[in-house]
């Protein structure tokens, strides 16, 4: 459906410094997969002409997300309201189909096989599905967000694709739909929910930080403290108090039984080193149950330690010191001691070669871009197209704020990608897609889209 339109120039209205800034951070990203991959005497040119390496493959994927950017950008505003739902079902369907036509990547059964070395990841695409699917339930007329009817479907929304992510041993995009929860704050959703969301977080940190019993009295210490402060509320109305005393029997219930049981018969043995690690704390593999179930495993002594990752990751970067050691002069990503390099750790190639001074650099583009997609929603006059705005806002935010503070041991490894910059053609395709439409909406911000 293309625009009628007197003026139907592909520039009008559209806000070409993101365009700018789209296109220098996927040139940031296949130089990174460059110098991760070069060697010495290769023929770069042909290198990059000859579609077997990572980062020519990289530039193939940038030309199929070229033309799917000018379509998207000759499509008229109205078709991505009126497809919403069936994008959704469709992505919804692309998911459950990995369970019949998935291949296993990593001990993720997420891709599809598309031939040709190329592969095709459905929760990555589903992104931009749901958030289109959840714009246009709030941007209807008779969805009322301060109704939890309204609220349960809009979370039901954002958590479909998650749960299905979960089922397929993909963690990391799985959280990743959570970040809509910001969106519906924006939206309306009581504040009341974020905060138990965050204390439920520090309370699992708190967990791993201290020992059961001293967090254990101080759960009790707090909980007599606001009996003191609420005694005259209390007298008056008892619900208080025994609202008060469950909460308290939930929190030493979780910290006591639900974290432990956890971390011992739920998350793999590396994931929950990881996760201590991430505290500066050290996880008793003995505890796990399937750690136990491959005790008499031959490989087990042979096999990397959990947090190697995220020490060569540490390395890397951190012996890029202030200024670097400069482009292609790398000796631990060059060496390939940082596993993935050129997938969810590609930021210490970043590290290694420009330093601190060079992190920072590309950090402020990321910033630059967030702020000017912010900006972008708020001008919007449609509910659709604003929450769609702040959908990917919030997308590119836990994308990057994630992936940075993984490579640097502030989070444990959950393997998403670094927006635009990680290799791997349903990433960058999804992001461009994301940005892409936005684009398009914002070109018509002066139409009111439901």
């Amino acid at each position: 459906m293309m625009q009628n339109r007197n003026n139907n120039s592909l520039s009008q209205g559209i806000d070409w410094l993101i365009v700018w800034l789209y296109a220098i951070l996927v040139c940031i990203g296949i130089l990174c997969i460059f110098m991760v991959e070069y060697r010495p005497g290769i023929d770069v040119f042909q290198s990059f002409i000859g579609g077997k390496t990572n980062y020519s493959k990289q530039l193939i994927f940038e030309g199929v997300c070229i033309v799917a950017a000018t379509f998207i950008l000759l499509a008229d505003s109205k078709l991505f309201t009126a497809l919403a739902n069936l994008m959704y079902a469709f992505g919804i369907l692309l998911m459950l189909s990995t369970f019949v036509l998935g291949k296993n990547i990593n001990g993720s059964k997420s891709w599809i096989p598309l031939g040709g070395g190329f592969n095709l990841q459905p929760a990555e695409m589903c992104k931009m599905f749901a958030a289109l699917a959840l714009a246009k339930y709030l941007a209807m007329q008779e969805t009322d967000f301060r109704n939890l009817k309204s609220q349960l479907i809009a979370g039901a929304i954002a958590l479909g694709p998650a749960v299905l992510s979960i089922l397929q041993n993909e963690t990391g995009l799985a959280l990743v739909y959570f970040s809509f929860f910001i969106v519906m704050y924006r939206e309306g959703l009581p504040p009341a929910l974020l905060i138990i969301g965050f204390s439920f977080g520090v309370l699992v940190v708190a967990t791993l930080l201290l020992e059961p019993n001293v967090l254990a009295v101080i759960l009790t210490v707090i909980a007599a403290i606001t009996i003191y402060a609420l005694k005259k509320q209390i007298k008056r109305q008892k619900g208080i108090l025994y609202m008060i005393v469950i909460i308290w029997t939930v929190c030493v219930g979780i910290q006591r039984f639900a974290v432990p049981y956890i971390f011992n018969n739920v998350f793999q043995c590396y994931q929950s080193t990881r996760i201590y690690s991430m505290v500066g704390k050290e996880y008793d593999c003995s505890n796990n149950k399937s750690a136990i179930k491959r005790i008499n495993d031959k490989e087990k002594a042979a096999k990397k330690p959990d947090d190697y990752n995220v020490r060569q990751s540490k390395i890397a970067i951190g012996s890029g010191g202030l200024y670097g050691k400069g482009f292609l002069k790398g000796t631990q990503t060059r060496g390939k001691y940082v596993p993935e390099q050129h997938t969810d750790f590609i930021f210490t190639s970043l590290g290694e070669a420009f330093g601190l001074a060079g992190c920072l650099a590309f950090l402020a583009l990321y910033l630059f871009l967030l702020f000017r997609i912010i900006r972008m929603a708020e001008r919007q006059r449609s509910t659709f197209s604003r929450v769609y705005a702040y959908s990917v806002a919030c997308i590119m935010f836990f994308h990057i704020s994630v992936n940075v503070c993984m490579t640097i041991g502030l989070f444990p490894i959950i393997g998403i990608p670094l927006p635009l910059i990680s290799y791997g053609g349903s990433s960058l395709l999804s992001f461009t897609m994301l940005l892409f439409v936005l684009l398009r909406l914002d070109a018509d911000r002066q139409m009111v889209l439901r």
